[in-house]
C-alpha cells in the first residue's frame, strides 16, 4: 500500500471515467460541475456506451475547448446486459495509458456537486494513508427534492461517485462484469478484503439528478437487485433480515418482496459471480453486522 500524498501532488493527480448511455438530459450538468472544480482532473474519459440520443454531441462540444476531456464511442453488445457499464469503464481505463495519476474516479453521467468537491475528497485521502476507496454522500432527486440515498452508512460508497487510490484499484483488479450489476458493491468489499479502508465522506455532498432504478422501473429494478445479491454471495439470513426490516415500512412492502423473489429465483437459476474467498469474506462481514445489530 502507498503512503499518503502531499497536498501539492493531490492538486493534479486524479483522473475520471464516465460510462454514459443516453444521458443527454443530465450529462451537460455533470460536465459543468467538473469544469467548475478548483482542482480539475488530469484526464476525464467519457465513454458513450452505444448512446442513441444527443449524448455524444453534447460531450463533443466540450472536448473542443477542454483538452482533458476525451470522448470514446463504444457500440453496445446486447448480450452483456447490465455488465455493459463495466466494459465501458474498461474501455475508458485503456485510454488512460500514459497518464500519470494517483487516484481514479468512476463518475456517473447524472451527478453534480460544488466546485470544491474533488479538492475536499482528495484531502480526505491525504489524511488517511490506508483509505483505498471513498466518495461523497449522495443525495438523490426524489419528487422534486434531494434526499439522502440508502442507509447512510460510513463504510459504503455509492458507485456513482466512487474514488479509488490507484494502488487500491490495482489491488482489486478494477471492476468485474456482473450480469445483474453490483460492481460497485464488489469493489468496496474487495478493497476491505485486501486490507484497505472504505469510508464515505459525510460532509462532502454530491447530487444524483435521477432516482435509482428510474430508467428500468422500480419493481423490475428491485427484482434484479435480488439477483445481484445472490450473484455476489449475500448470506440468505442477512438478506431475509434486511428485507424484513424494510417490509415493515408500508411504502417498501412491494419493493422488498420483489427483491426477495429475485434472490430466490436467482438461487434456482443462476451461478455466483464471485470467488468462494470473496463470498466467505462478505458473509463474515454480514454476520458481524447482524450480531452487532441484535
Amino acid at each position: 500500500m502507498t503512503n499518503s500524498l502531499s497536498t501539492d501532488r493531490l492538486s493534479s493527480s486524479y483522473v475520471l471515467i464516465t460510462a454514459a448511455y443516453n444521458e443527454e438530459a443530465c450529462i451537460d450538468g455533470t460536465i459543468r460541475a467538473v469544469l467548475s472544480q478548483t482542482l480539475q482532473p488530469e484526464r476525464w474519459v467519457i465513454v458513450s456506451d452505444g448512446s442513441a440520443d444527443g449524448t455524444d454531441e453534447i460531450v463533443r462540444s466540450y472536448t473542443e475547448e477542454h483538452s482533458f476531456i476525451r470522448l470514446v464511442r463504444r457500440e453496445r453488445d446486447g448480450s452483456q446486459g447490465f455488465a455493459s457499464k463495466v466494459f465501458a469503464l474498461h474501455t475508458g481505463l485503456e485510454r488512460l495509458n500514459g497518464v500519470a495519476y494517483d487516484f481514479i474516479g468512476h463518475l456517473d453521467a447524472d451527478i453534480t456537486f460544488a466546485p470544491s468537491y474533488f479538492f475536499e475528497l482528495l484531502r480526505v485521502f491525504g489524511e488517511h494513508p490506508l483509505l483505498g476507496l471513498s466518495g461523497g454522500t449522495l443525495l438523490e432527486r426524489t419528487q422534486g427534492s434531494f434526499v439522502r440515498r440508502g442507509t447512510g452508512t460510513l463504510t459504503s460508497v455509492p458507485g456513482a461517485v466512487q474514488m479509488f487510490r490507484r494502488a487500491c484499484y490495482e489491488d482489486i483488479g478494477g471492476f468485474i462484469p456482473i450480469p445483474y450489476g453490483g460492481e460497485d458493491w464488489y469493489a468496496e468489499v474487495a478493497a476491505r478484503m485486501k486490507g484497505w479502508q472504505v469510508l464515505s465522506a459525510p460532509d462532502i455532498v454530491a447530487y444524483h439528478q435521477r432516482s435509482t432504478g428510474e430508467a428500468t422501473g422500480r419493481l423490475r429494478y428491485l427484482f434484479r437487485q435480488g439477483f445481484m445479491d445472490y450473484a455476489l454471495g449475500s448470506h440468505p439470513l442477512f438478506e431475509a433480515v434486511k428485507l424484513l426490516g424494510r417490509i415493515s415500512e408500508r411504502p417498501f412492502v412491494m419493493g422488498a418482496t420483489a427483491r426477495w423473489i429475485g434472490f430466490v429465483v436467482a438461487h434456482l437459476t443462476t451461478d455466483r459471480a464471485v470467488s468462494k474467498e470473496f463470498m466467505n469474506f462478505l458473509r463474515s462481514e454480514q454476520m458481524r453486522r447482524l450480531v452487532s445489530h441484535f
